[in-house]
């Protein structure tokens, strides 16, 4: 099965790699790969406007990512790993590109905004990297119920070490797009289009997740673990009574067609403003990211009407900073469920 690709370039095929985009054209284990797409973009879309900043953004994250960035300790996410920023950052590129085609001249962000958004793109999930002095024994995905509030302060921290400080007060408002810290309706901006660079991002974010080729595997072998160590999927309530929402990873795709349509196409139709139909204009009038979301919601269902789930057969590589995160992050959860479920008993 093949799909209309960027400018007639790319493809959408069966074969999709699991370390590839949606076109199955850009590897996402590596910043280069999207930074070469987003400056093709920009340098389209905003001719003469220098993109140094923002190449610096992408070698930065990097830095931050994979441990390098003094005072904090890479990422050991397993969910919201770096694939998932780069996938995230790429559609987000995608979308400002379709947005300010499709526009007039008026309407477009234009590109000291764009340039913002891919940064805060880049450093959405900045929240859950631990800072090396007080929680090197953590996962970072105990910071799952405030991590966009932690990225929110280290954007605004960023934004000034790189002479954009004038832009953080954007930056901490328009990344809450991105999560469920705020309701969207008491993120505060000033101006429209701020407004509308958060629904692009938060549309960003929702479409990565939802077109990954593995997003089923791992939502049940990587969001299930970070939803145990965030206290999501089970939690000791103050009175000391254990409260379980998933019993299981599988538990989990049970409940996550209610998921789609309770709260991710909502958010993509309303809440974002449908901001997502801007792929279209990259994609000569169809959005691969939809598609491919869609086909997954499809097969879970398949698989769900039997519980057929040798079906889900994929084992993804992860993308962390060291080597065995992985599986500290797997004995840490076995450790923490065997806890609360020993007090629940």
């Amino acid at each position: 099965m093949e799909a209309a690709g960027n400018k007639g370039r790319v493809i959408m095929l069966r074969d999709r790699r699991s370390d590839h985009d949606v076109t199955n054209s850009v590897l996402l284990t590596r910043w280069e790969s999207v930074w070469e797409i987003i400056h093709d973009s920009f340098t389209r879309l905003y001719p003469g406007v220098p993109l140094q900043l923002l190449r610096r953004a992408f070698e930065d994250f990097d830095t931050l990512f994979r441990g390098r960035m003094p005072g904090y300790l890479g990422c050991d996410t397993v969910y919201h790993d770096i694939q998932h920023t780069l996938d995230m950052t790429l559609a987000m590129g995608r979308l400002i590109e379709g947005h300010e085609l499709s526009v007039g001249s008026e309407e477009r962000l234009g590109a000291p905004r764009a340039i913002l958004g891919i940064i805060c793109s880049l450093f959405h999930d900045s929240g859950y990297i631990r800072h090396a002095r007080d929680e090197a024994q953590l996962n970072g995905a105990v910071f799952t119920r405030s991590h966009v509030t932690r990225s929110a302060q280290f954007l605004d921290r960023y934004l000034h070490e790189i002479g954009m400080g004038a832009t953080a007060h954007i930056a901490r408002q328009v990344v809450h797009y991105t999560g469920y810290e705020v309701r969207i309706d008491q993120i505060r901006v000033e101006r429209e289009k701020d407004r509308r660079l958060g629904h692009i991002m938060g549309t960003a974010d929702l479409l990565a997740q939802m077109s990954d080729r593995c997003y089923l595997e791992k939502c049940r072998d990587r969001l299930y673990p970070e939803f145990v160590l965030g206290g999501i999927a089970i939690w000791r309530e103050p009175s000391g009574r254990v409260v379980t929402r998933y019993r299981s990873g599988l538990d989990l795709l049970r409940q996550t067609p209610a998921f789609f349509r309770q709260v991710c196409y909502p958010r993509l139709d309303r809440a974002f403003g449908g901001v997502y139909r801007f792929m279209d204009a990259v994609f000569d009038g169809r959005n691969p990211y939809m598609v491919a979301a869609e086909r997954n919601l499809f097969y879970l269902e398949r698989v769900l009407e039997g519980e057929r789930w040798p079906l889900l057969r994929r084992h993804p590589s992860c993308e962390l900073a060291e080597p065995d995160a992985l599986e500290r992050s797997r004995r840490m959860v076995a450790e923490r469920l065997r806890e609360l479920r020993a007090e629940a008993a």
